[in-house]
């Protein structure tokens, strides 16, 4: 009987590390989230590139649609921006 009161009070001891470990694992996981939401990392050279190559390839799609380009000039000016 004298035994179990140490084994009790480490279990409560390490159950309250425990408690307290993951308390602070969780307010640090949210202070890091709450830090990327306010600075978003840099966009890449590639995804600051694609809005114009977008904008350009759907100027041609356009205009091939109206008639102004042929089959060909628009496979070529594509082609030419792809490249």
């Amino acid at each position: 009987m004298m035994r179990r009161r140490p084994l009790m009070r480490a279990a409560v001891v390490g159950g309250g590390a425990y408690v307290a470990g993951r308390h602070m694992a969780s307010k640090s996981a949210a202070e890091q989230q709450q830090e990327a939401d306010q600075n978003p990392p840099p966009p890449s050279p590639a995804q600051q590139a694609a809005p114009p190559l977008l904008d350009q390839l759907s100027q041609l799609d356009a205009l091939h649609q109206q008639g102004a380009l042929t089959d060909s000039e628009f496979t070529a000016a594509k082609a030419k921006l792809l490249a």
